[in-house]
C-alpha cells in the first residue's frame, strides 16, 4: 500500500468517525429549542385540528414547545417552501400530505421545489373524504349530483366546486370527476377549508370534495350543508345515509381517501429523523391523543417504519402524478 493510500484512507477514517461523532450529539441534544410544525392551511380546518390536537402531547415526547404555526398560500406550497428554507435540523417540520408536496409544485410555476425534496417521518392520520354540497342543491346521492351537472351545464351554468387552491387534490378530484363523467364543472380555488365551507354554507359555491372532521359533521347534522356522497367503497359511519359515489354507474372506481404527515427537509441528519420518528410515533400510540382524533372521526394508524412511510409516500406520488397528467394537469 502506497503512503498517498494509507493518508487516504485515514483521512476518511477520521472523516467518518467525526461524522458518527456528530450524530450522536445530534441525537443526544436535538431538539435544542422549540419546534415549530407548520400546518399549510389557515386555522380552523382540519388540518388545524390535527396539529392542535397532537402539539401537546409531541411537545412532551420531545421536551421541548410545539409552536403551531398556520401558513396558508399556493395550495400548501407556501407553507412547503417555507420548510425547505429553514435549516435542516428537525426544529420546523411539516404537516402535509401529497396535497401540497406532490400535487402542488405540479400545478403552480412559482413552487420549485419536488415532492423528493421531502422526507416522511411518520404518517398520524387517515382521513375519509365526502362530498360536501350546498344545502338547497337539488341532489342527494351520486346519481341525482350527476344528472344535475348534466343539465345545469347544457344550460350553460356549470357546476362550481371548490378546493384548497389549483393543483391540490381536491381540486385535481373535481377535475377528475369532471373528466370521468364529460360533465363541464368550474373551479373555484380558496386558501383553505374554513373559507371554502363559508362559501358552501352561503350558497356561493356548489360542492366540495374534503376529508371533513367533527366540525364538518356538526354542520351537516344544523342543516347549514348536505353529504351527497362519500369517496369510501363503503358508507361512512359519520353520514350512514350517503351512499359512496362507487355505488353510480358512470363513478365505478372513484374510491380516495386522504392521510395527513410529519415531512423534513430530505438532508436532515439520520440521527434527528431517528428522533423524531419516536417521537410522532409515541403521539400516535398515546390513547388520550388517538381518542381525541378518532373522535374528530378520524382514523390513527398504528405507527410503521421509516421504510414502510418512505414506500407510502414513493407510492402516492406515483399515484397522483398519473392522475395529474391524465387531466392534462398544467402549471400556471
Amino acid at each position: 500500500m502506497t503512503a498517498c493510500k494509507r493518508t487516504f484512507l485515514r483521512r476518511t477514517a477520521a472523516v467518518l468517525a467525526g461524522l458518527a461523532l456528530t450524530g450522536a450529539a445530534l441525537a443526544q441534544t436535538f431538539p435544542s429549542r422549540p419546534v415549530t410544525l407548520l400546518v399549510p392551511y389557515p386555522a380552523g380546518g382540519v388540518s388545524d385540528v390535527i396539529a392542535r390536537t397532537l402539539s401537546g402531547t409531541l411537545a412532551r415526547h420531545l421536551g421541548q414547545p410545539v409552536v403551531v404555526e398556520n401558513l396558508g398560500g399556493a395550495s400548501g406550497g407556501i407553507a412547503a417552501q417555507k420548510l425547505l428554507n429553514s435549516p435542516a435540523d428537525g426544529h420546523v417540520i411539516f404537516q402535509g400530505s401529497p396535497n401540497e408536496l406532490v400535487l402542488a409544485p405540479l400545478s403552480a410555476s412559482a413552487l420549485k421545489y419536488k415532492s423528493e425534496d421531502f422526507r416522511l417521518v411518520q404518517m398520524i392520520t387517515v382521513n375519509p373524504m365526502a362530498v360536501f354540497a350546498r344545502k338547497d342543491l337539488p341532489a342527494n346521492n351520486g346519481d341525482e349530483l350527476l344528472a344535475f351537472a348534466r343539465k345545469s351545464a347544457a344550460e350553460g351554468r356549470p357546476l362550481t366546486f371548490a378546493s384548497v387552491g389549483p393543483g391540490s387534490m381536491y381540486h385535481l378530484l373535481g377535475e377528475h370527476l369532471a373528466k370521468l363523467t364529460g360533465i363541464a364543472m368550474t373551479h373555484v380555488p380558496y386558501k383553505g377549508s374554513a373559507p371554502a365551507f363559508q362559501d358552501i354554507m352561503g350558497s356561493q359555491v356548489d360542492f366540495f370534495i374534503t376529508p371533513y372532521g367533527k366540525g364538518q359533521i356538526g354542520m351537516v347534522s344544523e342543516g347549514k350543508v348536505k353529504v351527497v356522497g362519500v369517496l369510501s367503497a363503503e358508507p361512512q359511519d359519520a353520514f350512514r345515509n350517503a351512499a359512496p359515489l362507487s355505488a353510480s354507474p358512470g363513478l365505478k372506481g372513484f374510491v380516495f381517501d386522504t392521510w395527513s404527515g410529519y415531512f423534513v427537509r430530505k438532508d436532515t441528519p439520520e440521527p434527528v429523523v431517528q428522533a423524531l420518528h419516536k417521537a410522532l410515533s409515541e403521539v400516535a400510540n398515546d390513547p388520550e391523543t388517538r381518542a381525541a382524533l378518532e373522535a374528530q372521526a378520524m382514523v390513527v394508524p398504528r405507527p410503521q417504519p421509516l421504510a414502510a412511510v418512505a414506500r407510502v409516500y414513493a407510492d402516492n406520488t406515483e399515484k397522483y402524478r398519473a392522475i395529474a397528467k391524465s387531466i392534462h394537469l398544467q402549471a400556471q
